[in-house]
């Protein structure tokens, strides 16, 4: 007879392998910024996220027929979503989430990590986002907003003040030298929000991972036409050898994408939401990190670094359950 100790341990256990994956999650995606602020300087912000996704969906399609080799070869069960087609509805839907969360979103980030460096563009993406996330919520799945989630907009806002301008004003008046790079750098939390909504608004019975795969197909065929439009594809060919581009491709395609979307949406399911979102607000901080010990250029002061903290602290109120 297995003892209750046992299963306590192995509880334990599996809980650390969780936490442990979630802390390499961040470190993967903390990464990537300091790795795009590298990468930019061979070749531009869109080419980078067009190789990105080129080499995300090339995998997607690598799984997919591995997967059809099991189960029809040797004869392995699959488990699988729902068979039946998509509607108009979902497909828009998908359409809207790779325009807004892969090939805009990508391409305004990059730039910004190009302008600003890469710790401001993270630390916007990810302390902010919650709090668009949270207000389009209110609007849309008529969300609650009680009186600690009241609070916590109010510290995040002034939060959200000293983040945006590190203590200075003049970075959001037209024509500051910084003004480009914080402009893009804040369109990202809100981008990532309409993204996260109409994911949401898709039908739960989906496989969150064929919607990444579905989501990572649209977004590719959006940046490849915008790649056309502005005759940058000579720039991206040029490059499919350059040893740099490549690995910087499969790291932010393979690693980023698909390896890191899978943990994050494994663990929505196995943990708590707050919990693993608690990782997520540690990811600006692992970038700042990584920028200094590669000694990359960050348009950063401590007022911005002091103004992620207390947002932090007000969508830690906000998400408090």
């Amino acid at each position: 007879m297995i003892s209750k100790d046992f299963y306590y341990k192995f509880l334990i256990k599996l809980m650390f392998r969780r936490y442990l994956l979630l802390f390499l999650m961040i470190c993967i995606w903390g990464f990537s910024f300091v790795l795009v602020d590298i990468a930019i300087q061979i070749i531009p912000p869109l080419s980078i996220a067009l190789y990105r996704f080129v080499i995300a969906s090339l995998t997607y399609i690598v799984i997919d027929i591995v997967l059809f080799i099991r189960k029809h070869f040797f004869k392995k069960e699959q488990h699988s979503e729902t068979k039946s087609k998509y509607s108009k509805k979902e497909i828009i839907l998908l359409i809207l989430s790779s325009f807004f969360g892969v090939s805009l979103f990508f391409l305004i980030q990059y730039t910004s990590i190009e302008l600003v460096g890469p710790t401001l563009p993270a630390l916007f993406v990810c302390l902010l986002s919650p709090l668009f996330i949270t207000l389009l919520a209110l609007l849309f799945f008529n969300e609650k907003l009680t009186k600690l989630r009241m609070l916590g907009f109010i510290i995040s806002s002034i939060g959200a003040f000293l983040l945006i301008t590190g203590g200075n004003l003049k970075n959001l008046i037209l024509g500051s030298p910084n003004f480009l790079g914080y402009f893009l750098a804040l369109l990202t939390p809100f981008l990532w929000s309409l993204y996260s909504t109409f994911t949401k608004k898709i039908s739960k019975k989906r496989s969150t991972m064929i919607l990444n795969k579905y989501i990572s197909y649209f977004g590719t065929l959006e940046l490849l036409i915008f790649v056309l439009i502005t005759n940058e594809i000579k720039i991206f060919l040029e490059n499919i050898f350059n040893v740099v581009i490549i690995t910087s491709g499969l790291y932010l395609g393979v690693g980023c994408y698909v390896l890191g979307y899978y943990i994050w949406q494994n663990s929505q399911h196995t943990l708590k939401s707050f919990k693993v979102a608690s990782f997520l607000y540690v990811e600006p901080f692992i970038t700042l990190l990584f920028s200094i010990i590669l000694q990359r250029t960050d348009i950063l002061v401590i007022w911005n670094i002091v103004g992620g903290v207390i947002v932090l602290l007000g969508v830690l109120l906000i998400d408090y359950r």
